[in-house]
């Protein structure tokens, strides 16, 4: 391992925690790069730093004192601060993003994994990404997939949770959160993330709340540049400017395009739902607007009503039921078509489909999309697009 510089990182973290006296951190990132020396075949030296720990854990801490620590709790509610996990990826479903969107992940993952390389030519290694969109895009999915890549714990921190009654508390609330991310090898994930970020200068604000929005700042940056902070909110209109910049990568999650709907949907059916390629291709054009969590949603409740029915026989009349029922709710104008037929009568959404696309809405289809006969599908439409012309 002489002169390699992979593993500068950790050695930094080491350091610092040694020069500060900070023995779970130095006890937490020594077997962090054990770990990583491991995986790179370096086993006798993850071996030599393992017993190093051992013969040394009476000199490093007071006996009878552990180096588990406890997490942070809310000082009025007791509740966690902190939801803690490891992602594994046999347990993670593969995430689905445009080509540009994949192409920032992936190099976010990269500067991360060679953050020792890039550090130790000078160059800061900056480990923040901020994900922004409509609920339902997939900034959780993503934050756990970041993790398993990295092959490190994940920190779920749930903002609207720090803010407590007493201001002072949340200001407690938020240092305790930050240095209980730094002691640990960690991707540290703030969800719902304009809850505490908001805009300094809302004048409908109590002045303390933007004190508080300055501690977070500091707070987020005195972690430094190791640190792997991933940040989500759904109202990135509400952030501060100064936040902004805080995160060198930022990434905007939109509903999926045509191609991933169809991804989606090949992905979340269940395997014994028999649709054709051209029923796909309805429910990708009936989907247009939703989420990948839409999407998911509606084939998990086919395979429910498999499961209780006791049936593998699906109509594609129940995942049209399915998107219209998920169509309605606040703010749902996006979900093209259905939300433009979803209250109509089975003879308007009939005309209003092939009137979308004819060729797409045959009269079978349309038939087995309301569950009526073919004939009686091509007479509703054609006799309201006529009405229409």
């Amino acid at each position: 391992m002489s002169g390699d510089i992979r593993f500068m990182s950790e050695l930094f973290r080491i350091i610092g925690g040694a020069l500060r006296l900070d023995v779970d951190r130095v006890r937490n990132y020594t077997n962090f790069l054990a770990e990583k020396l491991d995986a790179e075949g370096e086993g006798p030296t993850a071996a030599r730093l393992r017993k190093l720990l051992q013969e040394t854990d009476h000199q490093l801490r007071p006996a009878g004192i552990t180096s588990a620590r406890a997490l942070p709790v809310d000082a009025e509610s007791r509740f966690p601060l902190i939801e803690r996990s490891r992602p594994k990826a046999a347990d993670e479903p593969s995430i689905v993003l445009e080509d540009g969107q994949l192409a920032t992940v992936a190099e976010f993952i990269s500067v991360a994994k060679s953050q020792g390389q890039i550090e130790a030519a000078g160059v800061r290694a900056s480990l923040s990404m901020l994900m922004y969109g409509p609920p339902g895009t997939g900034k959780s999915r993503l934050a756990r997939h970041i993790a398993t890549e990295l092959g490190l714990e994940l920190l779920v921190a749930r903002l609207d949770g720090l803010i407590s009654s007493f201001l002072g508390s949340t200001s407690k609330n938020i240092r305790a959160l930050f240095e209980f991310a730094a002691q640990t090898p960690c991707v540290l994930f703030l969800d719902e993330f304009d809850a505490i970020a908001k805009l300094r200068g809302d004048t409908q604000e109590h002045g303390e709340l933007k004190r508080v929005v300055n501690s977070f700042i500091q707070n987020l940056d005195s972690l430094g540049q190791q640190t792997i902070v991933l940040a989500a909110t759904n109202h990135d209109e509400l952030l501060d400017r100064a936040v902004w910049r805080r995160f060198a990568y930022r990434l905007r999650l939109t509903p999926p395009s045509s191609p991933l709907r169809l991804k989606l949907w090949e992905e979340f059916l269940p395997t014994a739902v028999p649709f054709r390629k051209k029923e796909l291709s309805v429910l990708v054009d009936l989907s247009e607007g939703f989420t990948g969590a839409d999407i998911q949603e509606a084939a998990l409740r086919l395979r429910r009503k498999q499961i209780t029915s006791k049936t593998e026989d699906v109509a594609l009349g129940d995942a049209f039921e399915a998107l219209r029922n998920l169509a309605v709710g606040d703010g749902d104008a996006h979900r093209r078509p259905l939300a433009e037929v979803r209250d109509r009568a089975p003879q308007e959404i009939a005309a209003a489909l092939r009137a979308r696309n004819e060729r797409l809405y045959s009269a079978e289809i349309l038939g087995r999309l309301l569950s009526v006969s073919k004939a009686t599908a091509h007479r509703w439409a054609t006799t309201r697009a006529t009405v229409h012309g």
